[in-house]
């Protein structure tokens, strides 16, 4: 009997079409989602070229790139309610095709304001089609089937900001039939055109829950607690965290805590919360969200900070640095995949040793950029090496995450997650962002940002360092 089957739909007696064609699924899904992860980071390497085309101000300049994460960020948990009411497979086609009509749209736009109301778009789509990917991996896959899913999941989410930053250096380079940044946005409208054909015909037809309410007032407070939250910590930094910033995090944290008052009135009255109890009382889930949102804080905060330092201390074009970051994104992606191959004993407690050798990793990193010296193969194959060990931690533990997730709970769970790890990348941009330039103005002599990434890169281990202990109470939790 094969590791692929159709589960049960979320709506009693109902259940979904089997999906006879994994391999082709998978490319479907993860094709997608890795635009989504690339979009979120390709745009960067073009602003130089967008700011003398357009004549933007830098002020719109951080709008265009932050206006896709905001509402990616903002939009998740919604994306994953509407999946789980019309289908999984239907909210990956509209969310996917939303994503490419506003990415033909951002490469045609004329105006700077044109471009940051598609970015919009660009990421609403994004997050209609993204917590899908899950939710249909959740409930098509089982077994051995589903862990090799949840790697390539991973994966996908590794290399893509990575690959992103090399694509983007690529196609802004080769300046296309003289179109200069246009090319990071099309090149999503004829992938995105094959995935809508392919999907069509191949993705698995899951029904919907109708019955599966919105939750209005839930929707509405836990929206505008994410869009206070994300605003700031996506525009802090280029802003100096101003004073509304802060307040904006403030009131976020309030609007959190009225939006667990409110889930638990709808859910005394006999409603459907946006986030059920049962989904967060899901066996190690919470301990295990806290571990990756620590795990991806650390990555994306060192695949920042690496970027600034090679780009403003060392010289480095936008394409090398994205080049010398590919290996610690490839580590993380191979290990994703393979991890699973480890000898079973030692899938238990993997996570928290390798949360262990992760914070000491980043610590030896440190040491060895901190003089100032230029990255050479040593330093490549330790990043390497980072991102295998970052991969062992991550891979197993969202497995974990989601093991004792119900079926009909894969389409709330998967929403929650994917914003976890959200909000994890835009958090560790930000704060461990904030640490790197408060010890340095850049750009700057070589040693002086090296010994600056050598305290950011003590903070990150110092932080995944955390995540090993939620690893190791989530382990207890699912014993």
């Amino acid at each position: 009997m094969t590791d692929l089957q159709t589960r049960p739909g979320a709506a009693a007696g109902t259940t979904g079409a089997p999906a006879a064609r994994p391999g082709p699924l998978l490319a479907i899904v993860l094709s997608g989602q890795c635009m989504a992860v690339l979009d979120s980071s390709i745009v960067n390497v073009a602003v130089p070229t967008i700011r003398t085309d357009l004549g933007a101000s830098g002020a719109a300049l951080q709008f265009v790139i932050a206006g896709y994460t905001v509402a990616y960020a903002v939009l998740l948990i919604t994306g994953a309610r509407l999946g789980a009411r019309y289908g999984f497979g239907r909210l990956f086609q509209l969310g996917l095709a939303a994503f490419t009509l506003a990415s033909l749209a951002c490469g045609l736009a004329p105006t700077t304001g044109s471009l940051i109301a598609f970015r919009l778009l660009q990421g609403a789509g994004a997050a209609l089609m993204v917590p899908q990917v899950m939710s249909l991996l959740q409930r098509t896959f089982t077994g051995a089937a589903r862990t090799r899913a949840i790697g390539l999941y991973s994966a996908v989410l590794a290399v893509g900001v990575a690959l992103g930053q090399v694509l983007g250096g690529v196609l802004v380079s080769a300046d296309l039939f003289g179109t200069g940044w246009r090319p990071v946005f099309l090149v999503n409208v004829p992938i995105g055109l094959v995935l809508l054909v392919a999907g069509a015909r191949l993705l698995p037809k899951l029904p919907g829950d109708a019955s599966r309410g919105f939750d209005v007032p839930g929707l509405a407070v836990l929206g505008s607690a994410l869009g206070l939250l994300v605003v700031p910590l996506v525009l802090g930094n280029e802003l100096g965290w101003p004073v509304w910033g802060w307040a904006m995090i403030a009131g976020s944290a309030l609007l959190f805590g009225l939006f667990v008052a409110v889930e638990r009135r709808v859910a005394r009255r006999g409603g459907q919360p946006l986030i059920p109890g049962r989904v967060l009382r899901a066996p190690g889930l919470r301990p295990a969200a806290v571990g990756l949102f620590t795990i991806m804080a650390a990555y994306a905060g060192f695949m920042f900070t690496f970027a600034l330092h090679q780009q403003a201390a060392l010289g480095h074009s936008a394409l090398r640095a994205g080049l010398c970051s590919a290996p610690v994104a490839v580590g993380f992606g191979l290990a994703s995949l393979r991890w699973h191959r480890l000898p079973g004993r030692l899938h238990g407690p993997l996570p928290v040793l390798a949360g262990v050798l992760l914070g000491g990793g980043y610590l030896l990193l440190g040491v060895l950029l901190g003089g100032g010296d230029g990255i050479g193969v040593v330093v490549l194959v330790e990043t390497a090496a980072l991102g295998l060990v970052a991969g062992c931690a991550y891979a197993p533990l969202f497995a974990r995450a989601l093991a004792g997730v119900a079926p009909e709970d894969a389409a709330d769970a998967s929403g929650v997650t994917v914003t976890v790890l959200q909000l994890g990348q835009m958090t560790g941009v930000a704060v461990i962002g904030s640490v790197f330039l408060g010890q340095v103005d850049l750009p700057a002599p070589a040693g002086e940002s090296g010994h600056a990434l050598l305290v950011t890169l003590a903070v990150n281990g110092a932080v995944v360092l955390v995540g090993a202990g939620f690893a190791a109470w989530s382990r207890r939790a699912v014993r």
